[in-house]
């Protein structure tokens, strides 16, 4: 099941009480105070993982809490510290202060982590009241309680190149011929459901290189708003580095002019988010093999007006179909040496963040 959304509530663990104690023991007289330290609750972590591609582990268990930490005992003993709390989520995670609305992290790579929740601390034991005129204290603190916090979570795929288009244009077709992805298809509209995603393979081993492709869910006029399905899955080409426009010029569509087709999905595109206009686009004729030549003529007219670099393929019969896979790899790869690694900024620099400090070096517990 892809979920791609979801909303937790989260309690760091308490702190252990600290201890009100004396020395007892035999010729030990006047052994004063020895209450121990309560112990640290345990925080709560979140941490980025590629061996997760959904949220659907948090849609039914939405509450986490992280273990308490001991009471103070007797002869000086500090309390236990409470155990953390982990929780997984995939690459390309975004987290939401649920009361807000603010962007707290983007797990933009795998294995980053921060504490989402902060156990408390533990309380002090009556050792650290004494002094040289009260030697016998009686004081000790409770400890203090954990945090509690509500977070949203949203997923957005980390794909290299975007398939979009209309319903039924093709795209799913296309990404079982370009990957091993094995998408439904069938001859209805809005067949596809949820983002499909597909790893290509371009070139012979050992030069061989790979790419990553979404499929999106068919997009209609007025998906920003809400229509069809597209506002649920907007958000998933925010990341791609290539959109690949596919336009059915077939007369099976039911529609008649392809370029009025691309302007609405573009338009679409970029009333969610200006950014996305200026994401190269690569204009794929989808369906050839059974296409309207006036459409086709029409479609390449445009691709060669806007300068956009244009495939025409059909994915039944194969045609233009590696031409293509080769066309967005060097897309892809352009846009990957354009920007260096460490130099791209993740979507918590581009929007505002708050910065959480980093989790212990050991989970095993603190004293």
């Amino acid at each position: 099941m892809f979920i791609d959304e979801a909303k937790i509530r989260v309690k760091a663990g308490d702190g252990g009480n600290g201890c009100m104690a004396f020395r007892r023991e035999k010729f030990v007289p006047k052994g004063g105070p020895s209450g121990g330290d309560g112990g640290h609750g345990g925080d709560v972590i979140m941490e980025s993982s590629l061996s997760h591609n959904t949220l659907v582990h948090f849609r039914f268990n939405p509450e986490h809490k992280s273990q308490r930490g001991g009471h103070g005992l007797g002869s000086n003993c500090s309390g236990y510290a409470g155990e953390h709390t982990v929780l997984k989520v995939p690459v390309g995670t975004v987290l939401y202060d649920e009361e807000t609305g603010e962007m707290v992290h983007d797990f933009s790579r795998a294995n980053e982590s921060i504490v989402i929740a902060r156990g408390g601390r533990g309380g002090r034991g009556n050792q650290h009241f004494a002094t040289s005129t009260h030697q016998a204290p009686r004081e000790h603190e409770l400890g203090r309680a954990g945090e509690e916090k509500n977070y949203r979570l949203e997923l957005r795929l980390l794909a290299d190149a975007g398939l979009v288009g209309y319903p039924n244009v093709g795209k799913s077709t296309l990404i079982s011929r370009l990957s091993a992805a094995k998408p439904k298809i069938a001859n209805y509209a809005f067949t596809t459901l949820e983002p499909n995603l597909g790893v290509v393979s371009v070139g012979d081993y050992p030069h061989e290189a790979s790419f990553t492709v979404a499929d999106l869910p068919g997009l209609i006029e007025g998906a920003h708003l809400g229509a069809g399905l597209g506002i649920q899955f907007l958000k998933h080409i925010e990341r791609t580095s290539v959109v690949v426009h596919l336009v059915d010029v077939s007369d099976g569509s039911g529609r008649d002019n392809p370029v009025e087709d691309f302007k609405v999905i573009t338009a679409e595109l970029e009333s969610f988010d200006p950014a996305l206009g200026l994401k190269p686009t690569i204009l794929v004729a989808a369906k050839v093999d059974v296409a309207n030549p006036e459409k086709l003529k029409k479609l390449k007219a445009m691709g060669k007006r806007k300068k956009l670099p244009y495939y025409e393929i059909s994915a039944v019969t194969g045609l233009g179909i590696d031409a293509l896979k080769y066309g967005i790899a060097e897309v892809v790869s352009a846009n990957r040496n354009a920007i260096p690694l460490e130099e791209q900024a993740p979507l918590e620099q581009v929007k505002k963040k708050r910065a959480f400090p980093p989790p212990a070096a050991s989970s095993k517990g603190r004293k």
